[in-house]
């Protein structure tokens, strides 16, 4: 029978010739698709084929995908269409990892929805191959002819053997795309977190000229210019990221990029994965490597938000990083180096979370380096007003508002009140009163601070007076005792020195507790 006019019988050194042809052709082809295509175009001169197919295995879905072109046609892929392995040719082929030859496709019975596409494309027998290199069974190819027994068993053998160089081409053009796609995504990441860092952060946003945020700012002066790592503690609200930045901005690595990752925004399952990376296949859903923060904060900084929050079976490999600068992403065995600058944050009280064994002490302690607390607003009223001005001349010029001055009551008022949210409070308010604001004097809603005022300052005044009510009935009980197995600290639940620290507080001492009782 003839293909494209050429005898079955031509020369087989002629055969082969156009076998290292192809080969070669396909051999430098990055371009998964387009190397399909260039062998659809090309393996018509070395055997009989209409069509040519394709199917590689896919491993996370388990399933074969079918890429069939029509030779000799310059046209689009057809297919790339999903298909289990136990329905279709290919998949037999990959498991078992033999040649398959069909002569007769009217006498073929398995695989029906499979062959029933073939039939409609005027198949009339077809064999598959193996695609398989030292590294792996990728999956198999196929050639499909319009004729009846198109392939002998001498057509199989050479068959196999042009699968060879196909195999190590598809193989080379996969990790050439896993490659590029890594790159891209990598490329995204860094592209997200550099726009990042081209906004201004640093000491021009700390907004204030209280003697407690000077100290503040003094303390980051000192700290930035070496390595070490920074533990910036204060309440929700007061700007722990700013000084986070201002300290990187300030620093050696101020070029180059800042990482953040808010650990208590992270669902504990997945936070491994965000700080160090996956593997693909690590988990249900890891479809593709993935970096970690860590690996994008190389050469750079990273600020960890929250950290109290991160889990103990967690806390090790973080230390690990912070003593060693080195990991191993979810699901590998390769150890990473990286040299990152470290600055962690948080609102709670790390040393009690030590205590209550939540918290590892050696990462705390290594941590702990140079601590740096970020006074709540109440404790630097001055800078209230100048923070009300710059917000409101703020969102007044986005909102396109001619507001030109601030009421000296309102001021006044804003300046008494606690801001329990501290300054993130304070510019949500400004931003509402902004909204509200249709002359050219801010506008504030005082009757929601008042109320929010009152109800705190009662609240905190029950506390401490039920407290302090409490800790005086145990250490009247125990006769003033405060330590040992029947001291007023063991009635409490309460360390010694935590009693102490509690009653030094509350202005608790024995002349104290006698004149409560008295009264």
């Amino acid at each position: 029978m003839d293909r494209l006019g050429v005898s079955p019988c031509e020369d087989l050194a002629e055969r082969y010739q156009a076998l290292l042809e192809v080969a070669h052709a396909i051999s430098a082809q990055r371009d998964l698709d387009q190397l399909f295509r260039d062998l659809a175009h090309r393996l018509p001169r070395v055997v009989q084929v209409n069509f040519v197919d394709l199917s590689l295995h896919d491993p996370i879905k388990k399933a074969m995908r079918l890429h069939t072109i029509q030779a000799n046609v310059p046209a689009d892929l057809v297919g790339g269409h999903e298909v289990a392995i136990e329905d279709c040719p290919a998949g037999l082929v990959w498991q078992e990892q033999q040649p398959l030859l069909v002569p007769k496709l009217t006498e073929e019975r398995r695989w029906p929805k499979v062959i029933g596409h073939m039939r409609e494309d005027g198949t009339e027998s077809f064999c598959f191959v193996p695609l398989t290199t030292a590294r792996g069974q990728l999956g198999a190819m196929g050639f499909m002819s319009l004729h009846q027994e198109a392939y002998s068993d001498a057509d199989i053998e050479f068959l196999q053997q042009v699968a060879q160089p196909v195999a190590v081409a598809v193989e080379n053009a996969l990790a050439f795309q896993q490659i590029a796609e890594l790159k891209d995504k990598l490329a995204k990441e860094k592209l997200y977190l550099e726009e990042e860092l081209r906004l201004e952060h640093g000491f021009d946003d700390m907004i204030g000229d209280s003697d407690a945020l000077r100290n503040v700012l003094k303390q980051v002066e000192v700290v930035a210019p070496t390595d070490s790592t920074v533990l910036v503690q204060g309440e929700t609200g007061t700007g722990k990221e700013l000084i986070a930045r201002a300290i990187h901005r300030l620093s050696s690595r101020g070029e180059r990029t800042f990482v953040k990752l808010n650990c208590a925004a992270i669902p504990t399952g997945l936070l491994e994965s965000e700080l160090f990376g996956h593997e693909r296949g690590a988990f249900t859903g890891a479809i593709s490597q993935k970096a970690g923060r860590f690996e994008l904060a190389d050469k750079g900084t990273i600020f960890l938000d929250e950290v109290g929050e991160i889990p103990l079976e967690l806390q090790s490999k973080l230390l690990r990083v912070l003593q060693e600068q080195e990991f191993e992403r979810l699901g590998s065995t390769k150890t990473l180096r990286v040299d990152v600058r470290f600055i962690a944050a948080t609102n709670r009280d790390l040393k009690a979370l030590v205590e209550a064994k939540q918290f590892r002490s050696d990462l705390y302690y290594r941590l702990n380096v140079f601590p740096v607390t970020v006074p709540p607003l109440h404790e630097r009223r001055e800078d209230i007003p100048i923070l009300v001005r710059y917000f409101t001349q703020r969102y007044a010029a986005r909102m396109k508002k001619n507001i030109q001055t601030v009421p000296a009551k309102t001021l006044d008022v804003l300046s008494r009140y606690a801001w329990p949210g501290n300054i993130r409070e304070l510019e949500n308010l400004v931003e509402r009163s902004v909204i509200l604001t249709n002359g050219t004097d801010l506008q504030v809603p005082i009757g929601e601070l008042r109320t929010a005022n009152h109800r705190t300052a009662s609240m905190t005044t029950t506390l401490e007076d039920a407290e302090r009510a409490q800790i005086l009935r145990a250490l009247r009980d125990a006769k003033w005792v405060i330590g040992g197995p029947g001291g007023a600290a063991a009635q409490l639940g309460l360390k010694r020195t935590t009693l102490q620290s509690k009653m030094q507080k509350l202005g608790i001492t024995r002349s104290s507790g006698l004149d409560h009782a008295s009264s």
